[in-house]
């Protein structure tokens, strides 16, 4: 696998290829029996554009770090798409389905880095 922050970059990056918003990365480190290292968790406006984020996403890794996920889950209702990477899992949320699941606070022991979304 390869170091743990280029995946989170190369995630964000293919996030914000297809205007994903809200994004935060959600350092898991230092919590003992977390199960992976991060969380990038963002937000589309549309089951559309949840799945075109997450296929973004997909593409990005592969064509860049030749990573493939382990397991995505979500797709064709979109609400909600888990990508698992090992060390990252991703989460693409529509807004509705983030706030329900609050995931930055259940996991408010670990540090939280948001990212500014593109203009």
């Amino acid at each position: 696998m390869k170091e743990k922050q280029q995946l989170v970059d190369t995630i964000i990056k293919g996030i914000q290829e297809k205007k994903g918003q809200k994004i935060a990365v959600v350092d898991l480190t230092g919590i003992d029996g977390s199960i992976a290292s991060y969380f990038v968790i963002c937000q589309g406006n549309s089951p559309t554009q949840v799945e075109a984020i997450a296929e973004s996403v997909g593409d990005t890794m592969r064509e860049t770090l030749q990573e493939k996920p382990t397991t995505v889950v979500g797709l064709g209702l979109s609400h909600w798409v888990a990508m698992d990477y090992v060390d990252v899992l991703v989460h693409v949320f529509l807004p509705e389905t983030r706030a329900y699941y609050d995931l930055e606070n259940l996991w408010r022991d670990a540090l939280l880095t948001e990212i500014p979304d593109l203009d």
